[in-house]
């Protein structure tokens, strides 16, 4: 079975092929590519198949593409809350009316 292996961060981007045999996992297939040890990438790492979340012991159908995925620097939700809370609401302004 052939799988991509596929990893991108900012300034470094690596797309690996790798034969497997039949039931192999993504564990599998993320070690059988050796991005893990060339790039250094930390523990932390996550894994996907086509964008869908999944976890290092799914199996592989030939055909997948597996995302090496990278921990959330900062939560999307609390950068929006902590941009909104240093601007003040608009509020409805008195305009004078033409003399």
């Amino acid at each position: 079975m052939n799988v991509t292996i596929a990893y991108a961060a900012p300034g470094v981007e690596a797309i690996v092929p790798v034969a497997l045999p039949a039931g192999a996992t993504i564990g599998d297939a993320v070690a059988a590519s050796g991005l893990v040890a060339r790039l250094s990438l930390p523990a932390t790492i996550g894994y996907a198949i086509h964008g869908q979340r999944a976890a290092p012991d799914t199996p592989l159908v030939d055909g997948d593409r597996v995302e090496i995925t990278r921990p959330l620097v900062a939560d999307a939700k609390a950068v929006r809350i902590a941009r909104a809370a240093g601007k003040p609401l608009p509020s409805a302004r008195k305009v004078k009316p033409p003399a």
